[in-house]
């Protein structure tokens, strides 16, 4: 409630009415969430190749967290990460497709509680399991031509007395990249690890037009916002994880984990503002409670960052743990992971065993087909090697130097210059992992690594062909 005698008097000052009980009027809450969206991909964060003229135009009126982290770069174990301020570990989602343990509480009961209508439209939770949180209402259909016009209605014909809290999740752009994009193939760019190809080309010019029509439904999403609820409204937009390629989602490099995240409150938040303040996902309903007077648990994993929304501060976390599980019978590879702001420290708990996923696997149209040209090239082309192999092949530690290397492609872990910090954060990690109760869950069986230092991609050709 540390809020309470700082709110009566912003809200006098921009002309917010305060109630004849002593209370103030509380703000709306919405929250834009897309599904598979990394970082880097957008011109707000640096990559011109892929407008996002609306999230810069949020940009212009909040703040931008440039070192904004997931708990976990899959679906289910990250929402519900969100949803309970807890680590997968603590929560019981750990693997994907799993939730919560039942006797785990949600946050939005803390939203409730503070007054609090909340709503949940498309992708907030995980498929049906969102039904488990405890929203006043849900609404599944994910697409945005299903998500359009039910938010809409939803808007237009909210009348309750209670402040809202409005979830809105859509699947733009998780796989399969379905939309005819607009862009042009030949000005496609690539990070460093991955293949010029051509289906590569093409499914990467697919999955910018999914960035490009979410970041036009959030324009539209805050006009209706802006129509039915007013300006006392605190708009929030951040993605679940990095996108579904190669050293993304299913990985904890920070194009799986490292998303966007905007805030913005007329008044309260700081307009035009970046933050390098590092949060994580855990952190943000933790955050929105706070800012709104609501009352928490003491034993969350996530804390405020509440002073550093408002912009008193440019400092919330020194460490950002992020963990992996698994997903199905496609990717059974445990992954734990510390970061600093320069550092990151990776332990692959069971280097013996091949990262794979439904990506390189299935290799569907539009999801993962380009990496039957990666196969094709690992037979005659040597970087191809080199990344299909750094791809399936990892050692159990990896240490990345984030200032010279952002994009983790030098591994420093048997660097002699490095060996006490890589030993300090060796045991900041496991420490970590034994304050969570981390019990290291394999969820499946494994696909073992042939006893030689290279292999094909098509070791698996029940799964792979």
């Amino acid at each position: 409630m540390r809020l309470a005698v700082i709110w009566m008097a912003a809200f006098t000052a921009i002309g917010v009415s305060v109630a004849d009980d002593g209370g103030t009027q509380l703000p709306h809450l919405v929250v834009y969430l897309s599904d598979d969206h990394s970082q880097a991909d957008s011109s707000l964060y640096g990559n011109s190749n892929i407008p996002t003229p609306q999230m810069e135009r949020l940009a212009d009126e909040g703040l931008v967290f440039t070192h904004a982290f997931v708990a976990s770069p899959a679906c289910a174990p990250s929402r519900a990460a969100l949803l309970t301020g807890l680590m997968p570990a603590r929560n019981g989602a750990e693997a994907n497709h799993t939730q919560p343990r039942p006797e785990i509480a949600s946050l939005v009961g803390n939203l409730k509680d503070a007054g609090y209508y909340v709503a949940a439209f498309g992708k907030v939770a995980h498929g049906k399991q969102v039904k488990r949180y405890g929203f006043d209402q849900v609404r599944l259909q994910s697409s945005l031509q299903q998500l359009k016009p039910n938010v809409r209605k939803f808007l237009r014909t909210y009348d309750s007395s209670k402040p809202l809290c409005l979830f809105v999740g859509t699947s733009n752009p998780h796989v399969p990249w379905t939309s005819e994009t607009t862009f042009d193939v030949g000005d496609i760019e690539f990070p460093p690890h991955h293949l010029d190809t051509p289906a590569t080309r093409k499914h990467r010019a697919d999955y910018y037009q999914e960035i490009k029509e979410l970041d036009q439904y959030l324009g539209e999403l805050r006009s209706d916002v802006d129509r039915h609820l007013g300006s006392n409204v605190c708009f929030v937009h951040s993605s679940d994880h990095g996108s579904q390629w190669p050293f993304g989602k299913w990985n904890l490099y920070d194009y799986g984990t490292r998303v966007p995240l905007i805030m913005a409150w007329p008044g309260h938040i700081p307009s035009g503002k970046t933050t390098g303040a590092m949060v994580s996902w855990i952190d943000l309903l933790p955050t929105l409670i706070d800012l709104v007077g609501g009352r928490l648990a003491d034993d969350l994993d996530g804390r405020s960052f509440s002073n550093v929304a408002l912009g008193e501060t440019d400092q919330h976390r020194d460490w950002i743990f992020t963990t992996h599980t698994g997903d199905g019978r496609m990717n059974v590879y445990p992954i734990r992971s510390v970061r600093s702001r320069r550092w990151k420290l990776i332990h692959n708990l069971h280097p013996e065993w091949a990262h794979t996923n439904h990506s390189d696997l299935l290799r569907k149209p539009g999801a993962g087909a380009y990496w039957n040209e990666w196969s094709d090239r690992f037979l005659s082309d040597e970087r191809a090697k080199m990344i299909v192999n750094k791809y399936y092949m990892r050692p159990e530690w990896e240490f990345y130097d984030l200032e010279s290397d952002p994009w983790e492609q030098r591994n420093l872990v048997n660097d002699p210059s490095h060996e006490a910090i890589i030993g300090d954060f060796k045991h900041r990690l496991n420490d970590w992992m034994l304050q969570q109760g981390d019990q290291c869950t394999v969820h499946a069986d494994p696909r073992p690594l042939e006893n030689s230092n290279q292999w094909h991609p098509r070791s698996f050709p029940d799964i792979a062909d």
